[in-house]
């Protein structure tokens, strides 16, 4: 049960992960006006705080347990999510930074502990099968988030907009920020289911 429930939470921060892949570079250049260069900068946030926090939570989960840190990493995302629901035209550019460094810093830290109770919920001799499924939630999670997050942002825009929209409408951003909040919404829930099936499981655990 621990692995399943390890390799749920794992697919499911995928998809989350990717409404922001999809949806942020759309927010920087098209609504915001950021020429690329510096939009990558700021989405480079996200990868620069994970890159520092997830050798930590790995060392840390060895000492203290996993399953804690899984539910702390799942909350921050959660919270990060949270800030991108808010988010719109008027919101500072340092604002949606502190939202990516917060998503970051919760991908960083449950990613090495989850990690960790995949692989050991196996047999040594599953090790193989254990680490190829679990490579397998990763790469359908980034392909379900991508087409699901293009799914959701088109659709609530054409709602908006009251026609088919298949791309940004210049000088309308409120079409986009519009679906962008529903988008954001679809992988806040996301992200609020995995971390229940956490803290459920952690519960269950102290009991």
């Amino acid at each position: 049960m621990r692995f399943t429930l390890s390799i749920i939470c794992a697919f499911l921060i995928f998809v989350t992960g990717f409404f922001f892949n999809v949806i942020s570079p759309f927010y920087l250049e098209n609504t915001l006006g950021l020429p690329a260069n510096y939009a990558g900068y700021v989405l480079m946030i996200f990868p620069i705080v994970n890159v520092v926090v997830a050798p930590l939570a790995g060392a840390i989960s060895d000492k203290i347990g996993s399953e804690k840190l899984t539910f702390v990493g799942l909350f921050v995302i959660l919270v990060a999510q949270f800030g991108y629901i808010t988010t719109n035209i008027a919101t500072p550019l340092w604002l949606f930074m502190i939202f990516i460094g917060l998503n970051g810093l919760g991908n960083g830290i449950f990613q090495a502990p989850n990690n960790a109770l995949v692989m050991s919920s196996v047999e040594p001799k599953d090790l193989g099968i254990a680490g190829g499924i679990n490579s397998l939630a990763r790469n359908l999670g980034m392909v379900v988030g991508i087409s699901f997050a293009t799914t959701v942002l088109f659709s609530a825009m054409s709602h908006t907009a009251g026609r088919t929209v298949t791309s940004v409408v210049p000088g309308h951003p409120e079409i986009f920020i519009a679906g962008m909040h529903v988008a954001f919404t679809v992988s806040f829930t996301i992200c609020l289911i995995a971390t229940l099936i956490t803290g459920i499981r952690l519960l269950r655990r102290d009991k």
